[in-house]
């Protein structure tokens, strides 16, 4: 029993190898690997061997959480994207054992809040810190008079002079998409609202770092996720003192789907007449036909999705077609067969799902695998081959 990725190793990594190589290129520093959460569906552990072999010194986790699985996985620096905040009880509990660890100094905290950069001046030891901007993404972070006013602020200017606060820059989280400057040439990355924005906490971010001097001084480095390599040279080009640190995970892992095969194993075969009641819920089949039981449940991201508003009218017209077969009771499966999606004959269980097959169609053997069309960050596979 067995739901399982399989990856084509050698298309896979020459994916990776072109996007690390591009930023490299592009941006002038290496990629940062983000291995975060279900690691896009492959594992934490697999993606930061991966990062291992592009070379990679720092990669980004999603949460306090993770970092002591990820910890172990490599000796590399781990930058971790949630911002601390000791208001956070039970995330304050698990950064104090962070502390007490043999690779807390290889962790760099977000921060987004001057109470959470008072808390580590305020604390013991010396901890590495990047400062989040709030961007256009409205998330987290300072806005730009607060972020000068941290910066200008003596307990925060002290801390940084003790070496008590290490910061290695300034994190830019920008969204998918924005706007584009219409007066811009098409294909200019200047013509980039997310490049505009990027270049803009730059550049504020290294003149407020040329006034500091010695040891402790802030990095003048800048994090940043989501831009396309044309994007990245436009910064780099605009701020060539400033290092730029690319993040990168989805397009890093994800960005050839035809790599990786995500498929179920056909666990039973019942040729049925129509009318059989089936299932827990002991629906009824619409017609003659076989179901199929296939390796692959709610336990492994099947029936799962994260919801995504329709924004075109086409969009609309699939979204309100789906809305009316589940109201009816059917729905499709991310199964296929001999060619076509497949339908649920009911929701799927813990483990495993149940489809129909129309009555003349060829049917499967147990044991044969049934491709599914899953989304990698909602999933969870028995086994990851290939590698």
């Amino acid at each position: 029993m067995a739901f399982a990725v399989r990856i084509d190793a050698d298309r896979w990594r020459d994916h990776q190898d072109a996007v690390a190589g591009a930023v490299l290129r592009a941006a002038g520093a290496p990629v940062v690997p983000v291995v975060k959460g279900n690691g896009y569906g492959l594992g934490q552990r697999t993606l930061a061997d991966e990062a291992l072999r592009l070379g990679s010194d720092t990669v980004a986790v999603g949460t306090v959480a993770e970092v002591a699985d990820v910890a172990a996985f490599g000796t590399f620096d781990i930058v971790v994207l949630e911002p601390f905040d000791p208001r956070d009880r039970l995330a304050a509990e698990l950064w104090w054992e962070v502390g007490q660890r043999l690779y807390a100094g290889r962790v760099i905290r977000t921060i987004a809040s001057i109470e959470a950069l008072l808390a580590l001046a305020d604390g013991p030891g010396s901890v590495r810190v990047v400062l989040e901007a709030q961007t256009s993404m409205h998330r987290f972070g300072f806005d730009e008079p607060e972020l000068l006013r941290v910066l200008a602020d003596e307990r925060v200017r002290e801390a940084f002079a003790r070496g008590r606060v290490l910061v290695e820059g300034l994190t830019v989280h920008l969204p998918l998409a924005q706007p584009v400057d219409p007066v811009a040439p098409v294909g200019d990355g200047r013509s980039s609202a997310k490049a505009r924005e990027a270049v803009h906490w730059a550049g504020l971010w290294q003149t407020e770092t040329d006034v500091w001097s010695g040891h402790n001084a802030p990095a003048t480095r800048v994090w940043v996720s989501h831009l396309a390599d044309d994007e990245l040279g436009v910064l780099a080009s605009a701020v060539p003192d400033v290092t730029i640190r690319t993040r990168i995970g989805t397009r890093l892992w994800l960005g050839e789907r035809a790599a990786l095969h995500a498929a179920g194993t056909v666990l039973a075969v019942h040729p049925l007449p129509g009318g059989t009641h089936v299932g827990y819920r002991q629906r009824t089949g619409p017609k003659d036909g076989t179901l199929v039981v296939v390796s692959g449940g709610t336990a492994h991201g099947i029936g799962l999705s994260a919801p995504t508003p329709a924004s075109s009218v086409r969009q609309r017209v699939v979204t309100a077609g789906i809305g009316a077969l589940d109201a009816a009771g059917r729905a499709l499966s991310p199964f296929s067969w001999a060619g076509k999606q497949r339908w649920f004959a009911e929701p799927p269980h813990q483990h495993t799902s149940m489809i129909w097959l129309p009555k003349g169609c060829v049917v499967p053997a147990v044991g044969d695998q049934l491709p599914a069309d899953v989304r990698f960050t909602t999933s969870r596979f028995d086994a990851v081959l290939g590698l």
